[in-house]
């Protein structure tokens, strides 16, 4: 019995290459910030960052209504303004 041999098509190898490249640039994660921002006001219910910052409660997932001005969450540089919230303090990013 003739056994068959299995053959890659050179057109179909290099779209395999080509596809696998375009995805891995597509799914690239951005560079870490390199600043936090300590953003009031935008924090929903359960979905605080630590303490609130008129010290009612000292840890994360306390908040107990959505944009409360003393529950904050940490935010990128510069994104807290953008969505609505007012910075509270500025933290430089673990460099690890």
């Amino acid at each position: 019995m003739k056994r068959e041999t299995s053959k890659v098509n050179p057109l179909n190898a290099a779209l395999a290459i080509l596809s696998v490249g375009a995805a891995s640039t597509a799914l690239a994660v951005p560079d870490q910030p390199k600043v936090w921002e300590k953003c009031a006001g935008v924090a929903l219910a359960g979905k605080n960052d630590c303490g609130s910052l008129d010290g009612k409660h000292g840890c994360a997932g306390q908040a107990t209504v959505d944009h409360s001005p003393n529950e904050w969450v940490y935010v990128p540089e510069g994104t807290c303004e953008k969505i609505g919230g007012r910075v509270a303090k500025l933290k430089p990013a673990k460099t690890s």
